[in-house]
């Protein structure tokens, strides 16, 4: 009986996944392929653009903000108005914030709980408030092997 309830549960959750993808795609979103993006990451694409690549995973709790309300108040002349671009194959850790106007080169990990207040170059591992590069990965950069674990 658990194992039935567990696949009913998973079953819904990538339908909701599937229509929260669609929702952010039909918003003006462009991800990539494979991307996977948590049911409990918030994306902000009310006045900017937001670009993911393939093969990330943006996990639970994470913000991606494309603007900034409070911009206008420091300066009148900004509208608040940004980009948040993502490359390909990047990690977001938990309870992550990135801020708007940043770019993520592809292959980069970025730590559980940090703010991405500026540009992260490829193939790092990053993390922190304000965010710090902690790591250079190695090049060339190798696709994790596909893992099927059955789980009962």
């Amino acid at each position: 009986m658990k194992i039935i309830i567990r696949k009913m549960v998973h079953s819904l959750g990538n339908l909701l996944r599937f229509f929260q993808m669609y929702f952010l795609r039909a918003s003006g979103a462009k991800i990539g392929k494979n991307t996977m993006i948590s049911l409990g990451a918030k994306i902000d694409l009310r006045r900017g653009k937001v670009i993911i690549g393939d093969h990330c995973l943006i996990t639970h709790g994470c913000y991606i903000l494309s603007h900034d309300g409070a911009a206008h108040i420091i300066n009148p002349e900004d509208n608040g108005t940004g980009y948040v671009n993502i490359g390909d194959h990047v990690f977001i850790g938990v309870n992550t914030v990135v801020m708007r106007n940043v770019t993520i080169g592809s292959h980069s990990i970025i730590g559980a709980g940090s703010v991405v207040n500026k540009d992260i170059p490829e193939g790092v591992v990053a993390a922190g408030n304000p965010i710090k590069i902690i790591k250079e990965l190695e090049k060339p950069y190798r696709s994790l092997p596909k893992v099927h674990k059955n789980v009962d």
